[in-house]
């Protein structure tokens, strides 16, 4: 099997476009999610997971868009599964768009991105720098005790795309000389999150207030002039090089539920490497929420055909 990838990466952080080889269908977002997760997944290993791959990977499968006014749909997944959404990837997808001709380059570019937890715009920016408005995101709960072996963390629960633990007072310094130490905190605050059942159930606009924690975000002061800098644990165990979209997303929504940012006021987030994305956001239409928008920056790092030989022991990847 020969699949053709496009790989950037995003602040650091990299972005594998898989532009053909799978036949996902012509169905709903939701129908061809199911259709990769049941017909496909030992190819999204395979595409994902070493020799080809690593932990830190993150495929974008590329499909024909539902809606006419989409320039392309796209599913995320990373090494344990699919994705909701990625805002890294979204820059990633639409900087492989531009690389490959099917967008324009050209400051003010508008472009649509269909994706399964809806429609994903973004827009080029007068530097270069693709900004990606991204799907509405709230704050569910706020100060989550979290009892750990060593301490006792607080922590908010929010949605940008995926659920988010969000802590603050984790006391720990976020080098990157420590990122082993990182993770180990970052998966015992998930670990025991999604043990508990109390921190579920809807507020009074009908929205989840909890939901299983797929990514644990450690924030502490900024290194590289930036207004915060963050360490994101991912569900597959790798850390995000870059700030995380998402993420950034959903510490918009605790900011702005405290009223510690201004609507249209930006937010620069660091990475643990350093890097930086630019957030801002506006009033979404329901109480409590708001429609972020994050902007960065990509690279085009390699065009290549991924070979699945039906005789290598590792085509599927090594768990």
């Amino acid at each position: 099997m020969r699949i053709p990838i496009i790989d950037s990466h995003t602040e650091g952080e990299p972005t594998r476009v898989v532009i053909d080889g799978l036949e996902l269908g012509s169905g709903s977002m939701k129908d061809r999610v199911e259709r990769l997760q049941a017909e496909f997944d030992d190819v999204r290993r395979g595409i994902l997971l070493e020799p080809r791959g690593s932990d830190a990977h993150v495929a974008a499968f590329l499909g024909d868009p539902l809606d006419d006014d989409a320039d392309a749909s796209v599913i995320f997944a990373n090494n344990v599964g699919v994705l909701g959404m990625c805002v890294h990837g979204t820059i990633g997808v639409v900087r492989t768009l531009q690389h490959v001709g099917r967008v324009s380059d050209a400051p003010g570019t508008r472009i649509q991105l269909e994706t399964p937890v809806g429609m994903v715009r973004a827009s080029i920016e007068n530097d270069g720098a693709i900004a990606v408005e991204n799907v509405p995101s709230h704050r569910g709960l706020a100060g989550v005790e979290i009892r750990l072996e060593a301490r006792v963390v607080h922590a908010d629960i929010a949605w940008g795309g995926n659920w988010f633990a969000l802590v603050n007072d984790h006391g720990e310094d976020l080098d990157r000389s420590r990122i082993p130490r990182l993770s180990r905190i970052s998966s015992e605050i998930r670990r025991i999150l999604n043990e508990r059942e109390d921190d579920r159930g809807v507020d009074a606009e009908g929205r989840a207030v909890g939901g299983a924690v797929d990514h644990v975000e450690l924030f502490g002061p900024p290194a590289a002039g930036g207004d915060s800098r963050n360490f994101v644990h991912c569900p597959g165990g790798a850390y995000d090089r870059s700030p995380c979209g998402t993420g950034t997303s959903a510490k918009l929504a605790c900011l702005a539920a405290d009223e510690r940012l201004a609507p249209g006021e930006p937010w620069i987030q660091e990475s643990i490497l350093g890097s930086r994305f630019i957030g801002r956001y506006r009033r979404g239409e329901r109480a409590g929420e708001i429609i972020p928008t994050v902007s960065g920056r990509a690279w085009i790092t390699a065009e290549a055909e991924l070979h699945l030989d039906p005789e290598d022991p590792y085509r599927f990847g090594i768990d």
